[in-house]
């Protein structure tokens, strides 16, 4: 079954499933199904030795509850090609923090992935803080996306994806005009 996430901007298909921990089931014990699955960061922990050519391949990632510490995987970073990151309510912003260390502090490349209660509303300030594909909530229309990507397209700020405030972006493209 492929269902429809955001991934760069876009609607796009995907079958990665989530994996979570049942109220009282130890991470040694949880079933981890065959294909593409992000596991809970207690799981990989578990068993990090048993899922390691999973992860190597890209079939397996691993996902943290907003409050776990992202510094608990970042041994494992350069192992890893998906990382998900939780959102339990959308008023909770634990999240973004996490993916702005995972891209300034610790320069993951990888995909970083929203998932829990996302909104439309959310994806443009999560791909500015470093996500790269969101898992809506259930019940969002997933093709109302692209219309938020397509209303804002530049900002004065300076962001994950671009550093630079406006103006130093318009300062820097007319010294090259300039000197053309």
């Amino acid at each position: 079954m492929s269902d429809k996430i955001i991934k760069n901007g876009r609607v796009v298909s995907d079958d990665r499933l989530t994996v979570s921990l049942a109220e009282g089931e130890a991470a040694t014990d949880i079933a981890v199904p065959a294909g593409p699955v992000l596991v809970p960061l207690a799981v990989w922990q578990a068993r990090r030795d048993e899922l390691l050519a999973r992860a190597r391949s890209g079939e397996l990632g691993v996902w943290l509850a907003a409050g776990e510490d992202v510094a608990a995987l970042a041994d494992d970073l350069a192992l890893l090609q998906v990382i998900g990151l939780h959102f339990p309510k959308f008023t909770d912003g634990r999240a973004y923090s996490q993916a702005l260390l995972l891209r300034r502090r610790y320069k993951f490349a990888g995909d970083i992935r929203a998932t829990g209660d996302v909104l439309i509303d959310q994806l443009v300030h999560m791909q500015r803080s470093g996500f790269t594909s969101a898992v809506l909530a259930p019940g969002v229309d997933a093709s109302a996306a692209q219309r938020q990507f397509d209303r804002f397209a530049d900002f004065y700020q300076g962001d994950v994806l671009e550093p630079r405030p406006l103006f130093a972006r318009l300062a820097l493209a007319d010294a090259l005009l300039e000197a053309a």
